[in-house]
């Protein structure tokens, strides 16, 4: 959701005043967000928050949350799924209680070498993996890179093809103004950006937008946000995508206001197994949403 980075123009130019808003402690936020299950990994020399839930004995699914989001995303969908998977949910690098990565790598390479080496921690040789916009970006890189190490794939709304801002072999113009996003987050703002995520904005709860802004304010996520920003350097995806061996389920919202809905029409054409779930009422996120209904597909193709 690169429109994140327009926070801090729209507080300026709108309300024409500095609104510091300072880091949360650490501590604070760890005692509310990273209750059990959570725990803490280190991989690569980076702190990972990870839930893994569900039974040892079947299949593994990983769930890689998008952009400024983190693992709670998938919460709804994780309590599902947990009764006949094992479900791995983690903040990646740069987000939430996982924070910012010590190398300031936040390039895609870095995070799929997170990603296996968080698989190779937790004794999961293969996995399906479940990435939603920026996560289905990852997804489908690393499936693209590590076949033998993906049984199934499922794309929500995924990144990863050119848009406005966001060139082909070229680092983004990330605005001069964006450049305070670390020191101010207004609360009204934040919700107007995560909006256009929804299809239906009153299902974006008062308790979901204090979660995206307390995570937010974890000690260096928003600074990490902007490096990542910057380092994004975007390759034609076509070539990898056609190498993507799985069986991948493609799933997207009609009203994603985010990834036009149209984009769809480009993964069906490279993945070589592929099929489509439109929703034709929701939007960005699914499975924040209406994580019941958006559930269903995903839980059945994962069954297969």
């Amino acid at each position: 959701m690169p429109v994140i980075l327009l926070l801090a123009a729209l507080g300026l130019i709108g309300g024409g005043a500095w609104l510091f808003t300072p880091d949360k402690p650490r501590p604070a936020l760890e005692a509310v967000y990273a209750q059990p299950p959570s725990a803490f990994v280190t991989v690569l020399g980076l702190r990972v928050h990870v839930r893994d839930t569900g039974p040892r004995d079947g299949r593994t699914v990983i769930l890689l949350h998008g952009l400024g989001s983190s693992l709670h995303t998938w919460e709804p969908w994780a309590n599902t799924l947990s009764h006949r998977f094992r479900v791995i949910r983690f903040d990646l690098p740069g987000f939430g209680l996982t924070g910012p990565d010590p190398s300031g790598d936040y390039s895609d390479a870095r995070s799929m070498a997170v990603l296996a080496a968080l698989m190779d921690a937790l004794a999961v040789p293969r996995a399906s993996l479940v990435g939603n916009s920026m996560g289905g970006k990852l997804a489908w890189q690393f499936a693209a890179a590590h076949p033998g190490r993906v049984d199934r794939l499922v794309l929500i709304s995924p990144d990863g093809y050119a848009s406005p801002g966001f060139a082909y072999g070229k680092k983004p113009d990330v605005p001069v103004v964006a450049r305070v996003l670390p020191y101010t987050l207004p609360r009204f703002l934040l919700r107007m950006n995560l909006t256009p995520a929804y299809a239906d904005p009153s299902r974006l709860t008062d308790a979901t937008v204090a979660r995206y802004y307390d995570l937010m304010l974890a000690p260096g996520v928003r600074r990490a946000l902007l490096d990542r920003t910057e380092q994004v350097m975007l390759e034609p995806p076509e070539p990898r995508l056609h190498a993507i061996t799985a069986p991948t389920l493609l799933v997207w919202g009609e009203k994603d206001g985010l990834i036009p809905f149209a984009n769809a029409q480009d993964y069906l054409k490279a993945i070589p197994d592929v099929r489509l779930v439109a929703l034709p009422d929701l939007g960005h996120v699914p499975q924040e949403e209406d994580p019941s209904r958006s559930l269903v597909p995903v839980e059945a193709f994962l069954a297969e």
